[in-house]
């Protein structure tokens, strides 16, 4: 199958080739023959029902220091590719739900992964509390009565911002800590939003798993444990990824989410647990195969790619 795709992400001069999977995405696209172009998400454009973008035909190869070449800048028809990768990272705002909108035009002829109208429904902390039994003790709000009644409940809590990523914004709260009221404080100065409590899982000191789904199926797994003196897991912030398989109760937060994931063309999902506990779906630009890959000695890009391809295939 030729195809052309288009893969809307960050600047590219950027990227960590050992671990974005969006570069292997890339590579195993043009492995196949694939034509691959490159754009940002403010190049994208929509004018009379038209979706262009100013774009760069891309090459990839994995090598430190030169691990792309662009082209010349050349307007595109979006309508005309085969695929849209929405890959750039959050945070999920106005303008990353406002490109989900503009790619819903070209969205299915042009198959776009993820779902853009299903990406803007799915909020990564949102979108989890749609199914029961899978969570941990959790409160979304604005109301400071509400929040001080479940800290009294729960008394060790995790708060951070609804719309946050990269773990950025985590605070644990301890049963002594007295800061939670000017947390508050700071949170609102800062976010229009409600915010987000959970009972803190002690189970997060032994890591935070994420588990690589595809067509709601999962296909890989890695733990990232938190350095000394962390609550949060994020390689961002210093936490390790090392080795894992999927447990039972894994597979069990797999199934009663997987369904609903191949539902609404969510093909290439991470999901996050604590213990027996799923913190997050991330839907917009999941990350972790590079990881899995080297350590299960796979090649998860591959069962992606297989996913679109059987997608395009079935439509005819």
């Amino acid at each position: 199958m030729s195809l052309a795709v288009a893969i809307q992400m960050d600047p590219i001069e950027s990227i960590d080739i050992a671990g974005d999977s969006t570069f292997v995405m890339g590579l195993e696209a043009q492995a196949r023959g694939y034509a691959l172009w490159h754009y940002l998400p403010k190049a994208l454009s929509f004018r009379d029902g038209r979706v262009t973008a100013q774009a760069r035909r891309l090459e990839l190869r994995r090598e430190v220091g030169r691990h792309f070449t662009l082209g010349a800048f050349e307007t595109i028809d979006i309508a005309k590719m085969d695929v849209v990768l929405m890959r750039q990272d959050p945070p999920f705002d106005m303008g990353y739900i406002t490109a989900t909108h503009i790619l819903e035009h070209v969205h299915p002829k042009t198959l776009v992964v993820n779902d853009p109208a299903e990406v803007r429904n799915a909020p990564e902390k949102l979108f989890v509390t749609h199914f029961e039994g899978v969570m941990p003790p959790t409160l979304i709000s604005s109301d400071r009565a509400a929040i001080h009644a479940f800290r009294d409940e729960h008394r060790d809590i995790i708060v951070k911002p609804l719309f946050g990523n990269g773990g950025a914004g985590v605070f644990h709260i301890k049963p002594d800590d007295e800061n939670l009221t000017s947390l508050l404080e700071m949170f609102t100065q800062f976010y229009r939003e409600p915010i987000i409590i959970q009972r803190y899982l002690p189970e997060v000191r032994d890591g935070d798993k994420r588990i690589i789904l595809v067509e709601g199926e999962p296909v890989g797994a890695i733990n990232r444990v938190p350095a000394a003196g962390e609550a949060r897991a994020n390689m961002h912030v210093g936490g390790k990824a090392v080795q894992d398989i999927l447990t039972r109760r894994d597979k069990e937060l797999c199934a009663a989410i997987g369904p609903a994931l191949k539902a609404k063309g969510l093909i290439f999902v991470g999901i996050d647990v604590i213990g027996d506990y799923m913190t997050e779906i991330n839907v917009t630009s999941p990350t972790g195969l590079q990881e899995i890959n080297r350590f299960d000695g796979v090649k998860l890009e591959g069962l992606i790619w297989d996913a679109i391809e059987a997608r395009l295939n079935a439509r005819g």
